[in-house]
């Protein structure tokens, strides 16, 4: 493996092997992105103090999210189409958080199933929901996520209807790629990635085909995914998930006080303030920006996470002491999937960890947990 020292060295190894499209599905926002831009450019407005002077044997940067021991308050986010940027990309990634003892999230929209997962892994994971149209699709997700003994569910409130991403509609994406000329000329570049999904026979949306109904093949499921995002999805649905679940409870897509005390009072484990990475409202705030009020408005009744923008464990460092309880990381983590699979996760946890280590300690902080706004300037 190339000698790697941040997540841009796996960034720039990831856009040389995986197919263009799946790379613009990962890295691009909606319409202008000026949101996806603010995610980013926002963390670095927020300034470090440094100390000195301080012992600084016996750090730990290990703490716990919705009562679950991390080896960092960092998961790793639901990302769809994982099995795309790598074969078999799920359980690679899955296995990866299993390994640095971080929380793994799997997407509706994966490529490797619920079952797929968990027959490849030892550690109970995190499911993702999307919410359809069909609800007894959804229910059957759900239980789906029991019978894989998942140890909590992420719902996600903010994609009742699909932002609109350029790239994604220029490229044609579907999974697996369609024999366009354009497609083929970009792949016969890409002769990792053929050979790798060769071997596999994960090349679909396998938690929808063969579950859904009338959905037993690529064409009939681009058709029924179409329609299916429900955008009658409202706060009387999240009462009804909570109880068909029964388990813990987290909600995704929170930008707004009023919306942060209405997930408090669902009775949620945790909520995470996101913008979705910008690809849904542009135009929005960044995630980072919206963190501290929402910090306030729910006080510690509720954990507090945040992703959208994080790149390095300074991000996270800088979550923490605005308040997160927890972050999740989505696009660092995929660009180390799409460079070296299991092995590049890997690599990417063990530079948000060490960033994360570092700062704290020149920070003049030893402890994760102790960590609050008075290390910003």
């Amino acid at each position: 493996m190339t000698v790697i020292t941040c997540i841009e060295d796996l960034r720039e190894i990831a856009r040389k092997r995986v197919p263009r499209m799946f790379l613009d599905y990962v890295e691009s926002g909606s319409w202008t992105q000026s949101t996806l831009h603010a995610n980013r450019d926002d963390f670095g407005h927020l300034l470090f103090r440094q100390r000195v002077a301080v012992n600084l044997e016996g750090r730990s940067i290990r703490s716990r999210m919705i009562g679950e021991d991390v080896a960092m308050p960092v998961a790793l986010a639901p990302i769809g189409l994982c099995g795309m940027v790598h074969p078999d990309g799920e359980i690679l990634a899955a296995r990866a958080a299993e390994k640095h003892g971080v929380p793994f999230t799997l997407s509706t929209m994966s490529i490797c199933s619920i079952e797929d997962v968990a027959a490849n892994t030892t550690k109970p994971f995190w499911f993702q929901l999307y919410v359809m149209r069909d609800r007894e699709f959804a229910s059957g997700l759900i239980d789906r996520a029991k019978a894989a003994k998942c140890s909590a569910l992420v719902l996600t409130l903010d994609l009742q209807i699909l932002g609109q991403r350029h790239l994604d509609l220029k490229n044609g994406l579907t999974a697996p790629p369609k024999p366009t000329l354009r497609n083929i000329v970009n792949l016969l570049g890409k002769p990792r990635w053929m050979l790798g999904m060769a071997g596999t026979t994960r090349r679909t949306f396998r938690n929808i085909v063969g579950h859904a109904k009338g959905v037993d093949d690529p064409s009939s499921l681009f058709a029924w995914t179409a329609e299916q995002f429900d955008p009658r999805l409202n706060w009387d649905d999240v009462e009804w998930i909570k109880k068909r679940w029964g388990g813990k409870l987290i909600l995704k897509g929170i930008m707004e006080p009023e919306d942060a005390r209405r997930a408090r009072d669902s009775g949620a484990d945790a909520l995470i303030v996101s913008n979705h990475g910008g690809r849904q409202l542009d135009g929005a705030p960044s995630s980072i920006r919206a963190l501290p009020a929402i910090v306030e408005a729910v006080g510690s009744d509720i954990e507090v996470w945040v992703d959208s923008g994080i790149r390095s464990g300074q991000d996270v460092l800088r979550a923490v002491a605005l308040g997160a309880k927890g972050t999740m990381i989505g696009r660092a983590y995929v660009y180390g999937l799409g460079a070296y699979g299991q092995p590049g996760v890997e690599k990417a946890l063990e530079v948000i960890a060490r960033e994360l280590d570092l700062t704290m300690a020149f920070c003049g902080r030893t402890d994760i947990d102790k960590v609050g706004r008075d290390i910003l300037l």
